[in-house]
């Protein structure tokens, strides 16, 4: 059977004015990210956000209404994949998306439902990005230490690890891979992650432009947004100095970090379970209903 999609129309000027809203907004991070580029220069926090994440600047540019919504022509959108024109409007090709697409839309979907059915975990303190380099902290980024590599090993040492998220696993070094409690794999990923985990968090944009252009563009910037703020947090709370980078530490190794790492983990578990049940509507948008 076909999916439930409601059907609306946006005039020109409507959607005109979103798109340029969107492009507006997103600049925010893809512009700053473009000039470093020109420049030759790397940004140890916020590159990741175009790195390990693939979405390109200029598609990340470009706003999609999502599924149900058609936009009165003309519309670039007419020129773009899985788009298809029809009586003076362009609307998404839904078909021919899941026809592509919907292994992953399905994927997506069971991943997301999974995670959203579990509660969110709040006593890792992050010590996965310790866990990547311990005994070995030639194998990530050339920053110093803040605490040296004995006291970060000793850091290690001292907290338990209950890492859930395979792609932070993924980069433990062979010494910390023993010592955390979970041993997350490909294949359990639906079975292991919880909505608490950083990581998880920052995914929300990949799920987001992954289902693309079926995800709208406002939730796309949405999650991208969360993303920027979770990195942040992320490596403000890794054991590398970054002050000269202007981002203070999050001493997570000290009662006082540990209290503010936790609050703000949970604040982005709760904003996050916000866009994830956003995205979870996208899918069940998409999929036909039985």
């Amino acid at each position: 059977m076909q999916s439930a999609l409601t059907s609306s129309v946006l005039l020109r000027e409507e959607w005109a004015a979103r798109a340029a809203d969107h492009e507006e907004r997103v600049d925010r991070w893809t512009a700053p990210h473009r000039a470093r580029r020109r420049r030759g220069e790397t940004h140890p926090v916020l590159d990741f956000l175009f790195t390990y994440y693939s979405e390109s600047p200029g598609r990340l540019r470009r706003w999609h209404p999502g599924p149900g919504v058609a936009l009165a022509a003309p519309a670039p959108h007419a020129d773009w994949r899985w788009y298809t024109a029809d009586d003076g409007t362009v609307r998404l090709d839904v078909e021919g998306f899941l026809a592509d697409r919907g292994d992953t839309v399905r994927f997506v979907r069971r991943l997301l439902a999974a995670t959203a059915s579990r509660p969110a975990f709040s006593g890792c303190f992050g010590l996965h990005e310790w866990a990547m380099v311990y005994r070995d902290p030639g194998t990530r980024h050339e920053i110093p230490l803040r605490l040296g590599s004995a006291g970060t090993d000793a850091v290690v040492e001292a907290h338990p690890i209950r890492c859930s998220h395979f792609d932070a696993f993924r980069f433990f070094t062979p010494d910390a891979v023993d010592r955390n409690r979970l041993q997350p794999t490909r294949e359990s990923q639906p079975e292991l992650e919880q909505p608490g985990c950083l990581h998880a968090g920052m995914d929300l944009y990949k799920w987001a432009y992954k289902l693309s252009p079926a995800t709208p563009g406002e939730l796309v910037a949405d999650c991208l947004e969360l993303a920027v703020e979770i990195r942040e947090l992320d490596m403000r709370a890794s054991p590398y100095d970054l002050r000269a980078h202007g981002y203070e530490p999050v001493a997570i190794e000290t009662p006082e970090g540990k209290a503010e790492y936790v609050a703000a983990q949970r604040g982005f578990a709760e904003r996050g379970a916000v866009l994830r049940q956003r995205l979870l509507d996208v899918c069940d948008a998409l999929l036909p209903t039985s």
